[in-house]
């Protein structure tokens, strides 16, 4: 390329126009023009098409192409992206990812990449049989907080590590919304072990630099569902919100007439697939487990005890390091919110940082973090930029490939299997990672 060309904007197309798409394509239209273009979207809902198409053409003054997913093929032949984001429900990753491959593409995809064993395998299949690319958008890499937390165990300053204790709360805000739409199902998204535990391990695998090895777990739903409410004395119940009386007192309901981007992504657009967004947390039909503990031993022999709890007070973690020269610690206060219920910079946002490290024989220490404006501990604008603009040259530390979204809900898949059986898990049992 010649001192004076102007490099080629690379194309996208986005399958997927629920909440999580509009970070991808608002940003793409608005703060990454000079890389980056989409030249369409696409959905099975023509209503929430048209809500993400007026969102686009809002910014840019253009006229993004649009396609039924039916036309997926179609959208990829006639527009020519070089890259397909994947923003679509969890059970239906793999088939855009593989067919994205297929037709010549690389793949952004959102986590988890994908749920099972075999959707895993033909991802990888596609891989191999196309040598193209597939990213998985772990923006919890991305948090400076994060980062610094591999900066400081990498640097050896707490020696060799033997062992991590990890609490991951979800509140009665964020946790709760689990429980009124898709996720509800694991056939859509696997358990929260795999569609929101993936963010976790994967920070654990980032963090250590190794792969799960073995995983024992137990799960129940405690909190949410019919039975549980019952037990506690709850005697109104009503499937979903919208145009129930019980729902009008209940903190737990969310009322989509209420909040203009809910009523134009899930009201306006229910009456094409029948998707109720504002299921009540304590009806029937909820498969998932809501109080789950899990313990891992990794191939570099460090051992993980991990909890999720989903009904939770406050937002947020606390993480434990153990090693043969110190301890490092560390508690993340996140901002409570609904997904696609408000300002998407304010989603995760990290609301206070306590990071310490504490020496063998030396006195404890705080560790200074710079603050990152933007969702998820302000990874997300980070990610972006990685994404869609002109990366920095230590990216590449914190790029997720197919081969880390595997590792990722490795931990999660085997995780479910030890609830069902009682048995601890061999993840090479599940599937072996290259």
């Amino acid at each position: 390329m010649g001192d004076n060309e102007v490099p080629r904007k690379r194309r996208y197309a986005l399958v997927g126009t629920g909440g999580r798409s509009r970070l991808f394509y608002t940003n793409i239209a608005k703060n990454f023009t000079e890389t980056s273009i989409l030249v369409a979207i696409c959905d099975n809902n023509r209503t929430r098409l048209a809500y993400a198409k007026s969102n686009i053409d809002s910014i840019t003054g253009g006229q993004i192409a649009t396609y039924h997913s039916d036309d997926f093929d179609s959208m990829i032949k006639e527009t020519k992206p070089d890259e397909i984001i994947v923003t679509s429900i969890d059970r239906t990753h793999h088939t855009y990812i593989v067919r994205a491959l297929d037709s010549g593409c690389d793949v952004i995809t959102e986590k988890p990449m994908t749920i099972d064993a075999p959707q895993c395998s033909a991802i990888f299949s596609a891989v191999e049989r196309t040598q193209r690319k597939v990213r998985v958008t772990f923006n919890y890499r991305y948090a400076p907080h994060n980062t610094k937390i591999f900066e400081i165990i990498q640097s050896g300053a707490i020696g060799t590590v033997t062992s991590i204790h990890f609490e991951w709360m979800l509140n009665t805000s964020h946790g709760a919304d689990y429980f009124r739409r898709w996720h509800r199902d694991a056939r859509n998204s696997g358990g929260l072990l795999v569609h929101k535990s993936t963010h976790h391990f994967d920070l654990v695998n980032f963090w250590l630099q190794s792969r799960p090895k073995t995983v024992y777990a137990q799960g129940d739903l405690k909190f949410y569902g019919k039975k549980n409410a019952e037990d506690r004395g709850v005697s109104k119940f009503y499937s979903r919100a919208h145009g129930s009386e019980s729902a009008k007192d209940d903190p737990f309901a969310l009322h989509l007439e209420e909040n203009g981007m809910l009523k134009a992504l899930y009201l306006d657009a229910e009456h094409e697939d029948g998707y109720y967004r504002d299921q009540s947390v304590f009806g029937d039909g909820i498969n998932i487990e809501d109080t789950m503990n899990v313990l891992v031993r990794y191939e570099n022999d460090v051992v993980l005890t991990y909890s999720l709890t989903a009904y939770a007070p406050w937002e947020g973690f606390r993480i434990s390091f153990n090693g043969t020269a110190g301890r490092l610690e560390a508690e993340i206060v996140e901002s409570s919110y609904v997904n696609s219920g408000g300002e998407q910079s304010l989603e995760g946002a990290a609301e206070s940082i306590t990071l310490t490290l504490r020496q063998l024989f030396k006195e404890p220490r705080v560790i200074a973090v710079e603050e990152a404006e933007g969702g998820h501990g302000g990874g997300d604008n980070l990610l972006l930029n990685d994404l869609f603009g002109i990366r920095e040259p230590n990216e590449n530390m914190r790029a997720a490939s197919h081969i880390d979204g595997a590792a990722s809900i490795l931990t999660g898949l085997a995780a479910n299997r030890s609830i069902r059986t009682g048995q601890a898990v061999q993840v090479r049992d599940i599937i072996n990672l290259p």
